[in-house]
């Protein structure tokens, strides 16, 4: 696909990011969406630094692998993530060597060039820094539909180290760019435009990250009777279970709940969290239409099992922070291709926009609320 063109194909994007150039990413096509420039880590130059600097918010974050970062020693900046997407940001770093303050785009392009470099150590980079690295969720946008993921799968499918960096890019008055103005910017520095919903889709066709278990089971339940079905995540092995009533894919739209884990709430009916009220009336309004989905996945709270959940101020859930309610919705996105299930009523008094669906080949017809506000 030429440059004068609206959006670039992902193939193209793949061989720009191997050849060493920026390219811009954006959630979709929809106008009021930002993008970042992002580029492969192991291709930075100080020019490319000052570029980015430049026409972008100038926070530049590097996202990279787990296990690297372990490595490195860089936890988590926060232990309770309460950012809006769960970027999930680390300690920021400036490598050690031969740098002065850290914020050059010179010295920024040493340190990016440092933690690109399998042979660093832990004790080459200083704490805090300018350089912000951000930590990728395996399974890449097939699992979280975000630029930190969509960085590291373009750089990969480049066949280069899994990093890369990323920045918002912004107007001279500093407002953040719509699709207008990029695509804008993209033709006058001769970058390609792509989304990640595109790039969602790219991977769909060549990845496979979910599994269906053999056998199915008929439970009961104080709804009656629905049919379970278990679910891995390749990637980590996680497992989801999946309680179907009817025949949704029949249905013009399907009825779904996609529901995080929360043992405390689920189970032990913690009163600081409305999760099981949530989980019991997504049955019952399944049970009613006499056809829907639940997909429950694995929890969003590790090993606390759903102990530290937050509260709104007025004492409700936090909504806002569930896999289900964000960016990580790949493996309930999976699971219900894997269903045939297509346009969705989704439960949920969420008003969060969803990322990524258009790339799993999913539309929401409408939100139907489960609890008054």
């Amino acid at each position: 696909m030429s440059h004068d063109a609206k959006l670039s194909s992902i193939e193209d994007a793949i061989q720009d990011i191997r050849d060493g150039k920026f390219v811009i990413v954006a959630d979709d096509e929809d106008r009021e969406n930002e993008g970042d420039l992002i580029m492969a880590a192991e291709k930075v130059t100080p020019e490319h630094l000052a570029f980015m600097v430049r026409h972008t918010s100038g926070i530049v974050c590097m996202p990279m692998l787990a296990d690297r970062l372990d490595a490195l020693r860089l936890p988590q900046m926060v232990s309770d993530n309460t950012e809006s997407h769960r970027t999930a940001f680390t300690v920021s770093v400036d490598y050690r060597h031969g740098t002065t303050t850290g914020v050059s785009a010179a010295d920024r392009a040493k340190t990016i060039l440092a933690l690109a470099d399998p042979e660093s150590q832990a004790n080459d980079f200083l704490r805090p820094g300018h350089i912000f690295p951000l930590r990728y969720r395996e399974g890449g946008v097939l699992r979280r539909a975000g630029h930190t993921e969509a960085t590291v799968d373009l750089s990969r499918l480049a066949g280069l180290g899994p990093s890369g960096i990323l920045c918002e890019l912004v107007k001279d008055d500093g407002t953040m760019m719509r699709m207008p103005d990029l695509q804008a910017f993209a033709l006058e520095h001769k970058l390609r435009v792509i989304t990640i919903a595109d790039l969602i889709e790219y991977r769909r066709r060549k990845d496979r990250l979910v599994r269906r278990e053999p056998g199915q089971h008929t439970v009961t339940t104080r709804y009656g009777d629905f049919t379970a079905l278990t679910y891995t995540w390749l990637p980590d092995g996680a497992k989801s279970l999946v309680l179907v009533k009817g025949d949704p894919a029949a249905r013009p739209s399907a009825l779904v709940r996609l529901h995080a884990a929360c043992t405390m709430g689920d189970v032990f009916g913690s009163p600081t969290c409305n999760c099981n009220a949530l989980l019991d009336q997504s049955l019952a309004r399944i049970a009613r239409e006499g056809s829907g989905v639940l997909v429950y996945l694995p929890g969003m709270h590790g090993d606390d099992f759903g102990i530290h959940h937050k509260r709104n101020p007025d004492g409700s859930a936090d909504l806002r922070r569930g896999p289900h309610e964000t960016r990580d919705l790949g493996m309930g996105c999976q699971i219900l291709n894997d269903l045939n299930v297509r346009t969705l009523q989704v439960m949920t008094n969420s008003d969060i926009t969803y990322r990524g669906l258009a790339g799993f080949g999913l539309t929401i017809d409408k939100r139907v609320p489960l609890l008054a506000d």
